[in-house]
């Protein structure tokens, strides 16, 4: 694996430990979903387990910095207030619930404001995209850049859909409705901090959805980046981080996809 910095590092032993008791939760999983109770009170506490160790091994090794995380409530301001940890301890919740293979621990470092490293880790497939601000992105120990191609036709996007009466439908609907038939597919795998991790691979040619929370998207965010990616607000002249809602392509796609989606 390629070499990072002591916070890059530190970063991916605390992800893979977390890793190592959420896939022990997941292969219980299975078993509870003929269970009346179902597997929903389990996949809390295993949630819950993968914060507590995240938490443990980061502000172990820096008690300085900050912490912001899915299940902690409100940001904890550190001794140092230029840095924080931004942590989501299961991204793709309903995935694992439903034993569905694709989730994520993510981890990214604040620092002024800025992200400056990333880590987001599919455990279930063994792939750690890893980032640091000037120094590349990386799945494993290969070097990560974000697809070539250059045509709408041939293009691959994935977005997030509203459930539950979350979000705007509608919007959403006519995302997909303006850009399904120019494109080769869209997906909506459920999980947006690997959405935004096969941007940076190759594997999509681009992201966009709405109203996000920070930790789904803070790692993300470098990684595509630091792969060559352009990344932007949803609207133009937002902020990412408060509105939670953004776009991203490889740079021969960018302005297409954001002609496309921006035309709402």
């Amino acid at each position: 694996m390629q070499q990072g910095s002591a916070n890059l590092n530190l970063m991916i032993n605390a992800a893979r430990k977390a890793g190592r008791s959420l896939a022990k939760d997941f292969r219980e999983v299975e078993n509870l979903q003929v269970s009346l109770k179902g597997a929903g009170d389990f996949v809390s506490k295993a949630d819950l387990r993968a914060e507590k160790i995240l938490k443990e091994e980061l502000m172990e090794g820096r008690p300085n910095y900050g912490w912001f995380a899915e299940e902690s409530g409100p940001a904890i301001e550190g001794k140092d207030p230029t840095r924080r940890w931004i942590v989501d301890p299961l991204d793709g919740t309903t995935n694992y619930l439903h034993g569905m293979p694709h989730w994520a621990i993510s981890i990214a470092l604040e620092h002024k404001g800025e992200i400056v490293a990333g880590v987001v880790f599919d455990v279930a497939k063994d792939e750690i995209f890893y980032a640091e601000k000037g120094f590349g992105a990386f799945m494993n120990s290969t070097r990560l850049r974000v697809s070539g191609r250059r045509k709408m036709s041939e293009t691959v996007y994935a977005t997030g859909m509203p459930f539950a009466g979350r979000g705007n439908l509608p919007a959403a609907l006519q995302d997909l409705a303006r850009l399904m038939p120019q494109c080769a597919g869209v997906r909506r795998w459920g999980a947006a901090s690997l959405d935004l991790a096969y941007v940076a691979a190759g594997r999509y040619d681009g992201f966009w959805e709405r109203d996000l929370q920070p930790w789904d998207i803070a790692a993300g965010i470098i990684l595509v980046r630091e792969a060559g990616g352009l990344l932007e607000p949803l609207q133009e002249g937002g902020d990412i981080m408060e509105s939670g809602s953004l776009i991203c392509a490889n740079e021969p796609m960018f302005a297409p996809l954001c002609k496309v989606i921006r035309n709402n």
